[in-house]
């Protein structure tokens, strides 16, 4: 089965073609400037001849659907392509960021479904338009091929309440769904299930802290494969320190900060989200740039990077309370799988909670994944590469094979 995963933006469509067989990567690409003077393709292609080729176009992109056009005829190109045929695309894998409440699952789409990620754009209004407009116009090029949106926020919506509400007048969560949502689920779920595959367990059995670094940043508490406490809330702002984010900080600084520098909610949203963080700090969000002007004797790189350290440690401590038992720690994306210094100062003295990383090993260079724990840690400690179009992909595979149960089982009733 060749499984199309789009990952739909305001100016942008991220794209991977799988073959589900082996679980390959066919073309991996990208279309962006979308409605700029002019816009780009660019897409690698893997057709199974052992080199990888490279492709790039650069032209006008009026609006998304000329941009899916230009990617369905890169992907199915006589020369460059890998497939002889759209139609041989079995099914479209489309990521949605939010789905509120309304979907714990990804979902086969339908009119309905589309008018539930609708209802949600509230929650979600630089995102969900955008995925909206990948879902429509791939069903309008891909008629009858099956399409499934999988959802940010679905992994996390196995929270309890006591975890995901805020200390807030309860009518604000009933009337206005004010609650942690959190968010970069598909890529938790992905180094979940990674983790315990290569301990050997099943996922249902594992209790496990992953962590995602990049840019954005965010922790999960999974007990037994389910997510029970996560750092991002209503809106990615919330918990870790990131690259441009602040995390957690005291909500009275809204008013604090109107009072005294005279800024309206806007440029406050503006100042937490676009110019905080590490970038707040020091001025640099790239941990590399941080690293190098550490170790040229910056201060305030040095305290970024304390402030980051700190606010992970103060989490995975947090996480240990709130699971109990740890079977695994694993660390994925940018910074989490490529930063060892990183990872050696977030888990420096933690003996007394089963962690012994081996140092050596953390030096190395991690492939698909890699064991950093040390043969007497009690918690198995991995870097694991995340991949969240191959989750999505796993996702829809799923979502057919239980569509196709129900069609079965329905056409037994009838007969």
């Amino acid at each position: 089965m060749k499984i199309l995963v789009i990952n739909s933006g305001s100016s942008s469509i991220k794209y991977q073609l799988l073959d589900m067989a082996a679980e390959s990567i066919l073309v991996t690409g990208l279309v962006e400037r979308i409605g700029e003077a002019s816009g780009v393709l660019t897409a690698r292609t893997f057709p199974g001849t052992g080199v990888e080729k490279r492709f790039q176009l650069e032209t006008m992109i009026p609006d998304h659907s000329t941009g899916m056009q230009l990617l369905i005829k890169q992907i199915s190109d006589q020369q460059d392509g890998v497939i002889r045929d759209a139609a041989e695309i079995e099914a479209v894998g489309h990521r949605v960021v939010h789905g509120g409440e309304s979907f714990h699952q990804p979902a086969l789409i339908s009119e309905e479904v589309i008018q539930a990620i609708s209802a949600n754009v509230p929650l979600a209004p630089l995102h969900n338009p955008a995925n909206l407009d990948g879902i429509r116009v791939a069903r309008q090029l891909f008629a009858g091929v099956p399409q499934v949106a999988v959802f940010d926020t679905a992994f996390h919506q196995s929270m309890p309440p006591s975890a995901f509400l805020y200390a807030l007048p309860y009518e604000l969560y009933e009337q206005e769904r004010i609650r942690r949502y959190g968010f970069h689920g598909t890529s938790h779920k992905f180094v979940a299930g990674e983790c315990a595959r290569v301990l050997g367990r099943p996922l249902a059995a594992c209790n496990l802290i992953t962590i995602h670094l990049g840019n954005g940043c965010s922790m999960t508490a999974v007990e037994n494969g389910r997510s029970v406490e996560t750092s991002l809330g209503m809106t990615p702002l919330e918990g870790l320190i990131m690259g441009t984010r602040c995390g957690d900080i005291d909500p009275a600084l809204h008013a604090i900060l109107h009072r005294s520098r005279g800024l309206d909610i806007e440029e406050i949203d503006a100042l937490l989200n676009r110019e905080s963080g590490l970038k707040g700090v020091c001025g640099m969000n790239d941990m590399r740039d941080i690293h190098a002007a550490r170790q040229q004797g910056n201060k305030l790189a040095q305290l970024a990077f304390d402030m980051f350290v700190h606010r992970l440690r103060k989490y995975i401590g947090a996480y240990f309370v709130v699971l109990g038992r740890v079977d695994g720690l694993v660390f994925t994306a940018g910074i989490g799988e490529n930063d060892h210094m990183l990872r050696e100062a977030a888990l420096s003295g933690l003996e007394n909670l089963g962690i012994v990383l081996d140092r050596e090993a953390n030096a190395g260079k991690p492939g698909e994944w890699l064991r950093i724990s040390a043969p007497q840690s009690r918690v198995e400690v991995l870097v694991v590469r995340t991949n969240e179009e191959l989750e999505i992909a796993r996702q829809t595979v799923e979502v057919l094979g239980q569509a196709s149960v129900a069609t079965q089982l329905e056409a037994g009733r009838q007969i």
